[in-house]
């Protein structure tokens, strides 16, 4: 019942947990007016289960809230000071916390009955604000209409010119087809040319009949040609006048209509890339507030033909896009929806893609791997150089001038034909790293032919400038191996040439792609992140060729996740 009623108490609506009493609708009313303090009080519906005032500690539920920590800007108990975690924060007493709040949301409150005057002012600029944007959104709506009626206009002035042209072509074939059917039908017998000719037949005077005859002769001779290679007097296809709205459709498809209100997407160019397929990835400082994406992308001709967008919607800040053609130019962008609205597009990313088809391929665990100095992973997909402890524990066997050799290894599928694209990433750290393309009967020279502590000039593609390039080099060898080291990419020497390329030292790309025309034996070294080619030669493709890599010292090599397709069926496998 109400404890608040004079008798006889009337039935209580609801409690007040902070007056631990309830009341009822009259009461309640009378004793938590509007605007005041107790208004705020929190209330329930009746109970006589009502909570003590005092706030216990959340982490240490038996213990009372009694201070305050300054840093979390909370309340706490002595044991969340002790030993908990605000053991090394600055706290205060809970009455010295308590005057701090009160005169700082005093002043709070001071401040603000002070610019009620500005608030309410504030108030009644935003009013009008608000009845001037929705005459502009009529005005908007008003100048759409117009600019649709101009172009239903300009449509249906068109739609009446074709159809006056078809209706005249129309009716000009249909006289000329009118024509050639009375001509043949003045062939048929007791009609036009045929009877006329009966009738010439009955002449017994033969002069008459002789210059009569000539004349008619000769029109039976046209006529009957005219049987033999038939010919309609007209065309019955209206294909040139099959209006081609392709174009129109593309640049109608294109009409958007931006709103100031939704931010520019950005596409992320360093997380953007592209290989067999491409990833665009893309920031938006609201996309919490956007529905959708549009991904738009398009060929760039060569020719200047501008080609039109293909578009995706996407429900997400990124997109793989597939089925792009091989050593082509793409232009992407992106746009953002609200609703019927939309954002202005971003700025647009042109990607290159690979010059070839992408060659699928793991690492080769049984081929030339050296399981004592090299590390694979389980994918396949990475090979690092365990170099280091093996070279101190060979420290006595290594001379001055000498350098440890090369671990080998290759991909586990060969090159028969075709042209063909790989990528992979060289770690920063590594010390030395050659790759490139060698033939199967080359691979079996190297690998077979170990060696612990070898000389530069015993392998003429060492990657040292020690000359034996220059004296070894031969345009016609069954391999080609470039030098990757110490954040540096090395192009080979070529003896060939005295010219030099002004810089033979560049700095390592953060990928590198290689490109096999196996049919026209060149073999080419790509940035990934430009798709430049930066150094490109030929090379013997007599036999099967396969990727190589090699490893001194310690690095590490990873190929690009597009290539692991196989991962998949090689972990389903063991």
């Amino acid at each position: 019942m109400c404890d608040l009623c004079k008798p006889p108490p009337q039935e209580s609506t609801k409690s007040c947990m902070d007056c631990s009493a309830s009341y009822c609708n009259e009461c309640f009313k009378i004793y938590h007016p509007w605007g005041t303090v107790k208004a705020q009080h929190e209330y329930v519906g009746p109970t006589t289960n009502f909570r003590p005032k005092i706030l216990m500690c959340p982490e240490h539920e038996t213990e009372r809230i009694n201070m305050y920590c300054e840093l979390c800007r909370r309340p706490v108990c002595h044991l969340c000071k002790l030993g908990g975690n605000h053991s090394n924060h600055r706290v205060t007493s809970m009455s010295s916390a308590y005057k701090t709040l009160k005169e700082k949301l005093s002043k709070d409150i001071d401040y603000l009955i002070g610019k009620e005057s500005q608030v309410k002012s504030q108030i009644s600029e935003l009013n009008l604000l608000m009845k001037e944007m929705e005459c502009n959104g009529e005005r908007a709506k008003e100048e759409a209409i117009i600019h649709f009626e101009k172009l239903f206009e300009i449509l249906e002035e068109r739609k009446s010119s074709v159809l006056k042209a078809i209706d005249a072509s129309k009716k000009l074939r249909l006289d000329k087809f009118q024509t050639q059917m009375e001509e043949y039908q003045g062939l048929l017998e007791n009609n036009g040319l045929v009877g006329y000719a009966q009738e010439v037949l009955k002449e017994t005077d033969q002069s008459c009949f002789v210059q009569t005859a000539k004349q008619l002769h000769l029109r039976i001779q046209k006529a009957t040609e005219s049987l033999k290679s038939f010919r309609p007097a007209a065309q019955t296809s209206f294909e040139d006048y099959v209006v081609n709205t392709s174009k129109q459709t593309d640049l109608l498809g294109e009409l958007s209509f931006f709103s100031s209100g939704i931010d520019v997407p950005e596409i992320n160019e360093e997380q953007s890339k592209v290989y067999n397929n491409a990833l665009i990835n893309w920031d938006h400082p609201e996309k919490d507030k956007a529905d959708s994406y549009v991904l738009e992308y398009r060929k760039i001709n060569r020719d200047d033909e501008i080609l039109s967008w293909n578009e995706i919607e996407v429900h997400g800040t990124s997109k793989v896009v597939s089925e792009l053609e091989s050593n082509s130019s793409y232009a992407f962008r992106v746009r953002a929806y609200k609703g019927s609205i939309c954002s202005p597009c971003s700025r647009e990313l042109i990607l290159h893609t690979p010059p070839a088809p992408v060659f699928s391929f793991l690492f080769d665990e049984k081929c030339g791997y050296n399981n004592e100095r090299l590390l694979l992973n389980l994918k396949r997909d990475r090979v690092e150089s365990r170099a280091g402890f093996n070279l101190l524990l060979a420290a006595e066997r290594i001379q001055v001038g000498c350098y440890t050799s090369l671990d080998y290894i290759i991909g586990d599928a060969g090159i028969t034909k075709g042209k063909h694209f790989w990528a992979f990433r060289v770690e920063p750290y590594s010390y030395l790293v050659k790759v490139g393309v060698a033939s199967s009967n080359k691979l079996q020279e190297w690998l077979h032919s170990p060696r612990d502590a070898v000389s530069p000039r015993y392998e003429q593609d060492s990657g040292h400038d020690s000359g034996s390039e220059d004296a070894c080099f031969d345009s016609s060898q069954p391999f080609t191996l470039v030098t990757i080291g110490m954040k540096k990419f090395f192009i080979p020497k070529s003896p060939t040439s005295s010219n030099e390329p002004e810089h033979r030292v560049l700095p390592m790309p953060t990928s590198i792609g290689i490109f096999l025309d196996y049919d026209k034996g060149k073999v080419g070294f790509y940035d990934m992140d430009h798709m430049k080619c930066l150094y490109e030669r030929q090379v013997d493709c007599s036999h099967t060729m396969y990727p190589a890599f090699a490893l001194m010292g310690s690095g590490g090599i990873q190929l690009e996740e597009p290539i692991t397709g196989k991962c998949l069926e090689y972990l389903e496998n063991m």
